[in-house]
């Protein structure tokens, strides 16, 4: 299931990054990162950690993502999302006992999502027809 998820997140460019009770991450195609509970995200020169239910406003290295490739993706053995974007910069979500804290978007419907305790749900492959 990691390869599916690396599929459809590697390789694209961030088109936008929007605040307010939740991060989304507007990927070109469109796919769209959301981000319900807190999160770190990592550059070479600072380190920020964010919460958006407090009300997030995307500033500084948030915005500093828009235009940047998205190199690869992982959920994480504990059930967190990590995002590798060019220029270094890494977006980290922990899991959360309570709360589903990520999720993976596309037009077609939910990716795969982190649920409250780290559970991970994928969405299932679309059944091919034999013959």
């Amino acid at each position: 299931m990691q390869n599916a998820l690396g599929k459809v997140l590697a390789g694209r460019r961030v088109a936008a990054v929007g605040g307010g009770g939740r991060l989304d991450i507007t990927l070109d195609g469109p796919v769209t990162v959301r981000v319900a509970h807190e999160f770190v995200i990592a550059t070479p020169t600072e380190v920020d950690h964010f919460f958006p239910a407090l009300t997030l406003r995307p500033s500084g290295a948030l915005l500093g993502l828009v235009g940047r490739t998205l190199g690869a993706a992982r959920v994480t053995m504990a059930g967190g999302l990590e995002l590798a974007f060019d220029g270094d910069a890494v977006l980290s979500v922990p899991p959360h006992a309570q709360v589903a804290p990520w999720s993976v978007v596309t037009p077609e419907g939910t990716v795969c999502a982190g649920l409250a305790g780290g559970e991970v749900a994928w969405a299932e492959e679309p059944a091919t027809p034999s013959g």
